[in-house]
């Protein structure tokens, strides 16, 4: 709260200063100032001297007055005194407040919340729910959408608390981008379907990042895929990525379910659907029967997606806290630069910095001849700058063993798995938390038949990379 108070604090001395520092401002504060000393002051007479004449005080009872008080001496230093360090935790506690603010605003504002039963709700709820979140995107409600909605929504069957806490950290530019490129805001919700809000998850056909790239299309919209740098895990290159191949399908079909339907299976699929359906067949809805069986599912439950989102409490569900801060900046990387020469000169962790910046595949910045961006919190931003020559001055400790392309195979196939032996109280939910995967992949890694049976030293493969 001090900390709060004093930011404020200095965004009034801000507007003040640039009050005073405005000519015409000055100028009627100047003449002001002149009126009021040139107009003699009238002499205040007490209730019984009313009547009496007026005296002119004498030279000694003039000495006798108090002085004026003196004016304090304005504050020309906005910081207030902070340090660079202190001023980046001020910054970084209002943003984070800032965001939490307003996913709550969201909810309490446009979502409404109503007394209907959490179980056997009826599909009339549901129904009137969705087309109360008026969208330029369709959200029809039937039965295969009840089952996906069910998905998300039942306890125990999904992850959507965890997802609703990373939402807070990665929906507020995805959302910008989106408006910035007059599409739906409701597009927001297509990361939670393609990867959980997992930026490094990559599926079993090649599929990386939030948005689930495959390479070649990846590279068309610009992305860099090598051996060092994935920017389909980039969250902010690859949405704006995908923002663009949004708009591509949605000038071919003027549809929003048929965009997103190709989004999935790929524009040629959903043609063949359309040529098979026959005419007058213009929406995803039209077309099902004949599209990839995959994709049948996706549009319901992008339709799904977007209901938990916004209806997460009426069915009793709050988020988890984000594991990564909500508030971050972005410096340029100019030399090739090891994460580690970053974790070992100041206080952040590696895995923060690998859960901030997913797209170094090695945790090597490759600026030879290029540079590149590194994403800190807010609050390391000043601490960086103040340690820079430090940490690049570590070049050689760090990056000496991957001069050897020997090292960097083992370095890649140390990346990719890790193993868990699994503790006592451990259960597959907190272990999919703490490695920022889904409890859905850690079954499949693991050919796991039952969530909840789980065995003391068992030993689990979970893929990082």
């Amino acid at each position: 709260m001090k900390k709060l108070t004093a930011l404020l604090l200095l965004l009034v001395c801000v507007a003040a200063t640039a009050s005073a520092r405005n000519p015409r401002n000055r100028k009627e504060a100047t003449a002001a100032r002149e009126t009021i000393d040139e107009t003699p002051a009238a002499p205040v007479l007490l209730a019984d001297e009313q009547n009496e004449p007026v005296r002119t005080p004498k030279p000694a009872e003039e000495a006798e007055r108090p002085a004026p008080p003196t004016r304090e001496a304005r504050i020309d230093d906005l910081a207030l005194g902070f340090t660079a360090e202190q001023a980046d935790s001020l910054v970084a506690e209002w943003r984070e407040r800032q965001r939490s603010l307003a996913f709550n605003d969201f909810v309490n504002t446009y979502v409404a919340f109503d007394t209907a039963p959490r179980s056997n709700i009826p599909d009339s709820v549901y129904a009137k729910r969705l087309r109360a979140l008026a969208s330029p995107v369709q959200l029809p409600y039937n039965q295969i959408v009840r089952s996906y909605i069910d998905r998300y929504v039942e306890p125990g069957r999904s992850d959507i608390a965890r997802i609703l806490g990373m939402s807070q950290y990665y929906f507020p530019f995805i959302e910008e981008e989106l408006i910035k490129a007059d599409l739906p805001v409701e597009l927001r919700a297509l990361p939670i379907i393609e990867s959980a809000l997992l930026p490094a998850a990559i599926s079993r056909a090649g599929a990386a990042g939030l948005w689930q790239f495959m390479p070649s299309t990846g590279r068309s919209y610009g992305l860099e895929v090598n051996s060092l740098v994935d920017e389909r895990c980039d969250p902010i290159r690859s949405t704006q990525a995908a923002i663009r191949y949004l708009k591509d399908l949605y000038r071919i079909y003027k549809e929003w379910s048929l965009a997103i339907a190709a989004y999935n299976c790929g524009p040629g699929n959903v043609n063949k659907a359309l040529a098979r359906a026959g005419e007058n067949c213009r929406s995803f809805w039209d077309i099902y029967d004949f599209l990839p069986r995959e994709t049948r599912g996706y549009v319901p439950a992008f339709i799904a997606a977007s209901y938990a989102y916004s209806y997460h409490r009426n069915h009793g569900i709050e988020p988890d806290a984000a594991p990564v801060p909500l508030s971050v900046d972005t410096l340029r990387i100019e030399r090739l630069t090891h994460l580690e020469q970053i974790a070992s000169t100041i206080d952040i962790p590696m895995e923060t910095l690998r859960q901030l910046n997913p797209q170094y595949k090695l945790d090597i910045i490759p600026a030879t001849t290029k540079s590149y961006t590194l994403v800190l919190p807010q609050r390391k931003i000043a601490q960086y700058i103040a340690h820079e020559r430090e940490i690049m001055a570590k070049d050689s400790m760090y990056l000496k063993e991957y001069i050897n392309p020997a090292n960097l195979d083992k370095k890649r196939e140390e990346m990719a798995n890790t193993v868990h032996i699994v503790k006592k109280g451990e259960t597959l939910g907190g272990i999919a938390r703490k490695y920022h995967v889904t409890t859905a992949q850690i079954m499949r890694w693991n050919n796991i038949k039952n969530a909840h049976k789980l065995s003391i030293g068992q030993k689990l493969r979970i893929e990082r990379r």
